[in-house]
């Protein structure tokens, strides 16, 4: 074996066992996390109230967030129609319609969830 072989291999081998020190790492910050869901769930399920509370706040948050993509919606909406109405008019039934091929692929990606 080459000196430059034996370097390689050192680096290789210090290498893996730094991969398996951050792999030892991610798996007690696993075990620490899972170690808190259980307390937090143990204390919410010693209090029926305060999980109905936690769940209704969920809800809201969640309402809150497709509302807010609504809104977000109608934004972009009202956007691509003031981009059009800047458009010169012997181009816009051209822009128009490339705008409207390129947002039905689009929803058509996000339909089919990819």
């Amino acid at each position: 074996m080459t000196e430059e072989e034996a370097r390689g291999a050192l680096v290789k081998n210090t290498l893996g066992l730094v991969h398996a020190e951050d792999l030892l790492v991610d798996a007690v910050q696993d075990l620490l996390r899972e170690e808190v869901k259980r307390y937090i769930r143990d204390r919410l399920d010693e209090r029926p109230a305060l999980k109905q509370e936690l769940k209704r706040g969920v809800a809201a948050l969640m309402e809150a967030k497709v509302r807010e993509a609504s809104s977000l919606v109608l934004m972009a909406k009202a956007a691509a129609k003031l981009g059009v109405e800047l458009v010169p008019a012997h181009l816009r039934e051209e822009v128009a319609k490339e705008l409207v091929d390129a947002l039905e692929r689009d929803i058509a990606t996000v339909l089919e969830g990819k």
